[in-house]
């Protein structure tokens, strides 16, 4: 079964040709001209990858991406014409998976489109990557192998696993760590990444799969 692509564009002579070469890569694809038909079209129709437009009528494209994240874990890619946007974006404060700046190439957004289903599908297949996660014993095993990490440790390396590729902010993985609303230095979470991270190398010692993202902070990629 193809992969489905909705892509959201005010602009129709660019969502037709954004169309025409994901259909000619053999993609499912749907078009929408506005933000505020988005969320009753995926309530009736399955997707695997959103290419939404940050300027839209009805609804712009972020508060699109904010609602749609609520509710669904389905690949977004946020396009842009707006650099002073890119940051947001990147931090993933609303949850996309990637960006595209205008103008670009159509191949190119072919390219990341294949690139992120591909990421996506990986991360659907944990027991591919050699990862494993028990939520029940708050255990986390690489190749069979416990990394025997503490409990805050495992909700912020279940956070990172749960999406591969997604890059997570200090103020996120401290959200998903400390539920009580106490009061953290962020540096706390680099603290617990560098306790992971060895735990890691003791395994994997010729291989990282937490990364930094410099400015912006930490993503899981096997």
């Amino acid at each position: 079964m193809p992969d489905r692509i909705l892509i959201v564009e005010d602009e129709s002579k660019l969502a037709a040709l954004l169309r025409d070469y994901l259909v000619q890569e053999g993609f499912e694809v749907g078009v929408l001209y506005r933000g505020d038909e988005v969320e009753p079209w995926i309530a009736e129709h399955e997707v695997d990858l959103v290419l939404l437009d940050l300027m839209l009528p009805g609804k712009n494209g972020l508060d699109v991406c904010r609602a749609l994240r609520a509710r669904s874990d389905v690949a977004i890619v946020m396009v842009t014409a707006r650099v002073d946007e890119i940051d947001r974006l990147l931090g993933l404060e609303l949850g996309a998976d990637d960006y595209i700046c205008k103008p670009f190439s159509p191949r190119e957004v072919v390219a990341r489109v294949k690139a992120i289903l591909r990421r996506v599908k990986r991360g659907a297949r944990p027991a591919e990557t050699g990862v494993r996660l028990d939520d029940e014993g708050h255990r986390a095993t690489i190749d069979g192998r416990d990394l025997n990490l503490t409990a805050v440790e495992f909700e912020l390396f279940k956070v990172l696993v749960a999406h591969p590729g997604r890059i997570y902010t200090r103020d996120q993985l401290m959200d998903s760590m400390y539920r009580d609303e106490r009061v953290v230095a962020d540096r706390t979470v680099d603290s617990h990444i560098k306790k992971i991270r060895r735990k890691i190398a003791a395994i994997l010692p010729d291989r990282e799969i937490v990364h930094s993202v410099y400015g912006l902070g930490y993503k899981y990629e096997w």
